[in-house]
């Protein structure tokens, strides 16, 4: 018997004693006066006991049979489901194998066979938290993720994340690299889908982010000229959008926090799906995971007011989200990019062109466009100029090889060794003059 039990206990006998009311007695106990009725027949006849609820000990109506607990333990004991929570896995019993359960009934039964187990909370560090910006469109978080996403199962891949700071509406594509091109086509796909946003939140990484060159001595001031912006940082400018830049992980956590999600559910989704290409996992990101989270975590604005700009006829995305260099045009109207010589169509010459500078985009699609002011230009990829043979040079002589003296010299040599001399004081008392 519990204290609650014995609580009222003592309530049922003080009413049945008339010591006070049955009213009195059923808002002790918290219960209507009709069943402090049912309570106190009940105590006249089994005694103290009454007061315990009569399915205490017994099993309930609602537990699963043991041979579906045993399924579902058998179910989740499959690699395919390794790793799986209680909650993600009650979801997929529900959707592939039409076995629903609660995520706490289940989260017992994986706990009990080994299949789960229980973490207590930690303590984590306190940051100061940003409150979400009001309205869709406003801010949106970008970044990559470098994670196995695949499992092993295929090439390694990342995963672009563009999440909304106002809704947590996520915009994701996998991709192969890590780079300026990829980047660009994750942005054109968020721009031809949602529209353009006021300013885009990211680290600050050499795709968003020129390094800046310090002075050698720091002694030593030094005026630091404004460093050119990145291909990146040029496309955002060119489509009117800003740029924030992120001075600690922690400040975009809404982005590294979905990152965490992802590698939680997303991973084990594919893994159940088998999924081991680009292609699948971006079908699979498409049609499932963002959906799903779309669906579920995103949160309702501040303010419905949607901040995203239409894309305007005269920004020409092909041009903006391309990879932009600036050249000179030679004396005979050709222009050098990437090691290649490309020639100005003839009716495209103007005056001034010759010796100006020209605006080289090259695109996403693999194309070369070149741009005069607001003019583009027809050109054509020249033959390599045909380098000229480098003269022969003339052989070496050669040298004799140098022969062992024959018997004749060495006793030649050996003659003249062997004469003798006058003695050097002598020699030198000779009077040159008379021997003239």
């Amino acid at each position: 018997m519990t204290q609650r039990d014995r609580d009222r206990l003592v309530v049922l006998k003080k009413a049945q004693k008339k010591l006070i009311t049955q009213e009195q007695a059923a808002s002790e106990m918290g219960v209507t006066v009709r069943q402090v009725r049912r309570l106190l027949q009940r105590l006249k006849k089994e005694g103290d006991k009454a007061v315990i609820h009569r399915l205490r000990g017994r099993p309930s109506n609602r537990k699963l049979a043991g041979k579906t607990r045993e399924k579902i333990v058998r179910i989740l004991s499959g690699e395919i489901y390794r790793g799986f929570g209680p909650t993600l896995a009650s979801e997929y019993l529900a959707e592939k194998h039409a076995l629903t359960i609660g995520r706490e009934a289940l989260r017992r039964i994986m706990m009990g066979a080994g299949l789960w187990r229980g973490r207590k909370q930690k303590i984590e560090a306190v940051h100061q938290w940003r409150q979400r910006r009001s309205c869709r469109g406003e801010l949106v978080q970008w970044d990559t993720s470098t994670h196995e996403w695949l499992e092993g199962r295929g090439e390694t891949i990342y995963l672009i994340h563009m999440i909304d700071d106002a809704t947590s509406q996520l915009t994701a594509r996998f991709v192969r690299h890590d780079s300026t091109e990829e980047n660009m086509r994750a942005l054109r796909i968020y721009l031809e889908r949602r529209g353009r946003p006021v300013a885009f939140y990211t680290d600050k990484a050499s795709l968003f982010q020129t390094a800046p060159k310090s002075p050698r001595y720091a002694g030593v001031p030094r005026d630091q000229p404004e460093s050119p912006p990145t291909q990146i940082g040029r496309a955002l400018r060119e489509a009117a959008i800003a740029w924030i830049p992120a001075h600690s992980a922690q400040a975009k956590g809404r982005v590294e926090r979905s990152f965490q999600t992802a590698q939680d559910r997303l991973v084990k989704g594919m893994r159940v799906a088998g999924v081991a290409t680009l292609e699948q996992a971006n079908r699979y990101l498409d049609e499932e995971f963002v959906p799903w989270w779309n669906q579920h975590l995103v949160v309702a604005p501040a303010n419905s007011t949607d901040a995203h700009r239409p894309l305007e006829t005269s920004c020409d995305l092909n041009a903006v989200l391309s990879v932009v260099e600036t050249r000179q045009v030679s004396s005979d109207y050709t222009v050098r990019f990437q090691g290649k010589i490309y020639q100005i169509a003839r009716q495209d010459v103007r005056p001034g062109l010759r010796g100006g500078h020209v605006r080289v985009e090259a695109r996403l699609d693999g194309t070369l466009h070149v741009r005069s002011q607001d003019r583009y230009l027809s050109i054509q990829e020249c033959l390599p100029r045909p380098r000229p043979a480098p003269a022969p040079r003339p052989a070496a002589a050669r040298r004799s090889r140098s022969q062992k003296p024959t018997e004749a010299a060495r006793q030649s040599h050996a003659g003249i060794a062997a004469r003798g001399g006058i003695p050097v004081w002598k020699a030198a008392q000779i009077d040159v003059t008379r021997m003239a």
